[in-house]
């Protein structure tokens, strides 16, 4: 007959265990890495992952059950959010985990950038310190209602599909740095080869807002989004 002590240990580990159930699987992280860019409808989710409504819809209950989303129907869609702020804090601390210990992480990314133009290393500490002091063009690639929940103060808005009818809003004079959701995100790697393609100055911010967020860095939130920088 198990002690007190003993039904107490196995009860907590089983609780935490249901976090480990619920992002054990590729898609449900896929998921929460979009998610937490902002709320997004099952069928948005469903297509940015490449599942089917169904199947999507049965890895976000997973994920709702853990209480890592919330879900909420307004009108005919239901949209899902994150629990709390700190659920994307845990997915990037994970995701850090996988790159120190997996060599595996950076043997796949950098046979994916292999030979795509623009993709060469660079000193992103600097980089950084340049898009603060807003030295250089920002670009956000990502879809509008991302940017709107939260973006790198005086970034330009310009969904990776709207791109090429809007390069003549860019100018030529002046380095254009390209981000999206992140490292692994390829908007602003597409981005960043078209523009060096038509003969822009562009390269790629690996840091996405929420690792912007957790540099200590400002975000700003709302609509507004022009060709002038604005103060950071």
């Amino acid at each position: 007959m198990k002690s007190p002590n003993r039904n107490f240990k196995d009860s907590i580990y089983e609780q935490f265990s249901r976090i480990g159930k619920a992002v054990s699987s590729p898609k449900r992280l896929e998921l929460l890495d979009l998610i937490c860019q902002s709320a997004k409808t099952v069928e948005a989710l469903a297509r940015e992952t490449g599942l089917s409504v169904a199947n999507a819809s049965q890895h976000l209950q997973v994920l709702r059950t853990a209480r890592l989303v919330e879900a909420n129907k307004e009108g005919l869609f239901v949209h899902y959010r994150l629990a709390d702020q700190a659920v994307c804090d845990f997915f990037r601390v994970m995701r850090e985990l996988a790159e120190s210990r997996l060599a595996e992480v950076e043997m796949i990314t950098r046979r994916f950038l292999a030979g795509r133009e623009g993709m060469e290393p660079v000193d992103r500490k600097k980089l950084i310190e340049r898009v603060r002091d807003g030295s250089v063009v920002v670009l956000d690639v990502r879809p509008f209602e991302e940017f709107r929940e939260g973006h790198i103060p005086g970034a330009i808005s310009v969904q990776l599909r709207d791109l090429e009818q809007r390069l003549s809003e860019l100018p030529r004079d002046q380095e254009i740095v390209a981000y999206c959701r992140g490292p692994y995100c390829v908007l602003s790697i597409q981005a960043v080869e078209m523009l060096r393609s038509r003969g822009f100055n562009a390269v790629r911010l690996e840091e996405g807002v929420q690792d912007w967020r957790f540099l200590g860095l400002p975000v700003a939130i709302g609509e507004k989004s022009g060709l002038r920088q604005e103060e950071i």
